[in-house]
């Protein structure tokens, strides 16, 4: 393992997994198994108001099932735990004492409403963007000491130097912020509890993370961690920001475009491995231009330099197609494994192993991910076909419709095997009878047995149907 490469996943456990952080996730484990380097995973639960131990739980069962392994984190432990923030409070707490030990940082003691009333103020003057005044900057100690009897609980804030903050971002190069883009900012609140961007510099040295790849939504913390990491004297890692994940109208990906969290694509029948490639192709290209990749592929070939920097579309059509690739490529025995749960769910009683994968198999061209199997299946699994489409009604009930089913029906009372062969037949003789051909033969037919005017192919669904089952259902529609 390359020890010099130790990079982190750290989600907030507020709500479910954005497909936005999933994408920051796989880079991330990329990158790891790439170098042959550590995939670390650390919860960052100090927003105590919404963390709950609920949906930490779902964001490790949505790895679990994505199939991405870590290395150090929850479940696994490490040299460098504990891995939760919660479990990490005293080390904040220490460090920001160095700071205030070292004049680096200060204790604030201005309420939220005379912030509040400063930047009103500051606006009202014209002010553009409004920063902290400094004015704890210089409080004596006695000054301290009376705040404090007033009962007030003082933040702490680092004293922002007066210089430029400049970095070399592996995606968007050379990133330069002029002096007073931010004031001194908070670091320990008021309540004790850290702000992000002091938890995350104290995790990310201490836990040696070597690279920091995240969404390009962190930009504007860096120069303030850059400027941490150096208030300590301690190595700056090397950043990475990856572009934002837009809706197809080119807004941020949000939920009015559909689903947006890992379980929500999970639970209509998407593939860990289809998710894996599509989202990983929302940054970052094959020097083949290849778009289908294994994992193996997608490990072997992943670099920086093929991170794009503009924004990432997230197309629906192309995740279906890419799905679907996925689940063609599934043999028989996976597929039945993978898409029973979903038929059981919808309440259908399963047939023997055999006849549910020939059945799956029949309907595998045709589906994009697996909840759409508890549709196209509902012919095999109903007592009966109800006809809902106006084409297929108007169809079934024509003329020429009409004697193909009945010449159909007395053909089979003709036959004992039912092979798609013999079906085959059948429809030979039914053409000859009848004088109906094309799909004025075929369609009445495909129409009494699935309710579509479309589908998969028809002598091996007949076939798998049955004599007796075919016999009924074409029966049903002529009376």
């Amino acid at each position: 393992m390359n020890k010099s490469v130790r990079v982190r996943f750290a989600p907030s456990p507020t709500g479910h997994l954005h497909i936005g952080n999933v994408r920051t996730a796989i880079l991330n484990w990329l990158f790891a198994r790439h170098s042959g380097g550590a995939f670390i995973l650390r919860i960052e639960d100090t927003d105590i108001e919404r963390s709950t131990k609920v949906s930490e739980e779902s964001i490790l069962e949505d790895l679990h099932w994505l199939t991405l392994d870590w290395d150090e984190g929850p479940e696994k432990g490490g040299a460098f735990g504990p891995y939760r923030q919660s479990e990490r409070l005293d080390l904040y707490q220490h460090y920001a004492q160095q700071l205030i030990a070292s004049t680096k940082a200060y204790y604030c003691f201005c309420t939220e409403s005379e912030l509040e009333a400063a930047r009103d103020n500051a606006m009202a003057q014209g002010g553009g963007q409004v920063h902290y005044s400094g004015k704890c900057r210089s409080l004596t100690p006695a000054q301290q000491a009376e705040a404090r009897a007033k009962g007030i609980a003082p933040a702490i804030r680092f004293q922002v130097p007066a210089q430029a903050v400049s970095f070399t971002d592996l995606v968007k190069g050379e990133l330069t912020f002029p002096e007073n883009t931010f004031g001194d900012f908070v670091i320990v609140r008021s309540g004790g509890l850290p702000t992000y961007n002091f938890a995350a510099v104290i995790d990310d040295h201490l836990m040696n993370i070597s690279h920091v790849i995240r969404g390009d939504d962190h930009v504007s913390n860096t120069p303030k961690q850059k400027l941490l990491y150096e208030a300590f004297g301690w190595d700056v890692p090397a950043f990475c920001h990856i572009p934002m994940i837009l809706g197809e109208d080119r807004s941020r990906l949000s939920k009015r475009h559909g689903a947006t969290s890992l379980d929500q694509f999970a639970e209509k029948g998407y593939l860990p491995e289809a998710i894996i490639n599509f989202l990983s192709l929302l940054s970052w290209s094959s020097e083949s231009g290849e778009e289908v990749l294994t994992i193996a592929r997608l490990i072997k070939e992943f670099s920086f330099a093929r991170i794009n920097n503009s924004a990432a579309v997230f197309d629906t059509t192309k995740l279906n197609w890419m799905n679907g690739v996925y689940i063609r490529k599934l043999d028989p025995e996976q597929l039945v494994h993978r898409t029973a749960p979903f038929l059981r769910q919808a309440g259908y009683t399963l047939p023997d192993n055999d006849t549910l994968k020939a059945l799956l198999v029949l309907l595998q061209e045709s589906v994009e991910y697996l909840e759409q199997y508890v549709e196209k299946t509902a012919f095999f699994f109903g007592e009966r076909i109800h006809l809902t489409d106006g084409a297929a009604i108007a169809m079934s009930q024509s003329e020429a419709s009409e004697k193909v089913y009945w010449s159909f029906l007395r053909q089979l009372e003709n036959v004992e095997d039912f092979t798609p062969g013999i079906f085959r037949d059948i429809m030979k003789t039914v053409n000859q009878e009848t004088g109906v051909m094309g799909k004025d033969l075929w369609m009445p037919i495909r129409i009494a047995l699935t309710g579509a005017m479309h589908g998969p192919d028809l002598p091996k669904l007949a076939a798998l149907l049955g004599k007796e089952r075919v016999r009924q259902m074409v029966l049903h529609i002529v009376e």
